[in-house]
């Protein structure tokens, strides 16, 4: 159990996904049920850069290759849903980071016909907080995150963008050329 203080009050965090919050008036420890807070730390990840070219390479063979576009690091959480995954491709497809004619972050990837390539990106869930060895245990086991993984992959094909990718749970060089540069971080829960 973690707990944390906040002005008047402290969290006792148990899990992922349980809270109690115990407010402490003059001398009268109130204890609030869970049921009253929706407390979630469970999200898809990406990190988002706009590049003007990238690739990522596998045992020297390129497994995929895009001009204009975005490049993805994406990382599933042991507890992302499809509500999660869906509300990340949206994001993602619609999110208006490409400049319009007047310079200015006004279009989507879908306006500028812009490419992806997915990287699958466990080590986003790196928790350094403690020691100084990260923990994984918020990543999603591989089976799970390569199915989530996959139909990232596939809902971003289905919207007709054309989709490069790496290869799961490969030693991947990645290569790029930042535009910009603009690199933007998501998150389902939007914690940033």
């Amino acid at each position: 159990m973690h707990t944390y203080g906040l002005s008047g009050s402290t969290i006792a965090m148990q899990g992922r996904k349980t809270c109690q919050i115990k407010y402490t008036f003059p001398d009268i420890p109130v204890l609030l049920p869970l049921f009253l807070f929706k407390w979630t730390y469970n999200d898809m990840r990406a990190v988002l850069q706009r590049v003007s070219k990238a690739h990522v390479n596998v045992n020297d063979q390129c497994t995929g290759s895009i001009d204009h576009g975005l490049l993805i690091l994406l990382g599933v959480h042991s507890d992302d849903t499809e509500k999660d995954l869906q509300w990340l491709v949206d994001k993602i497809l619609n999110l208006r980071i490409f400049e319009d004619n007047e310079g200015r972050m006004n279009l989507s990837l879908l306006d500028v016909q812009g490419k992806l390539l997915v990287v699958s990106q466990f080590t986003l869930y790196g928790d350094c907080r403690k020691g100084r060895r990260p923990s994984w245990s918020s990543a999603a086991p591989p089976e799970k995150a390569k199915t989530m993984y996959e139909q990232f992959i596939e809902k971003c094909r289905q919207r007709h963008v054309t989709t490069e990718t790496g290869v799961f749970q490969a030693d991947m060089q990645v290569s790029l050329v930042n535009s910009g540069p603009v690199t933007m971080l998501l998150d389902s829960h939007k914690l940033f």
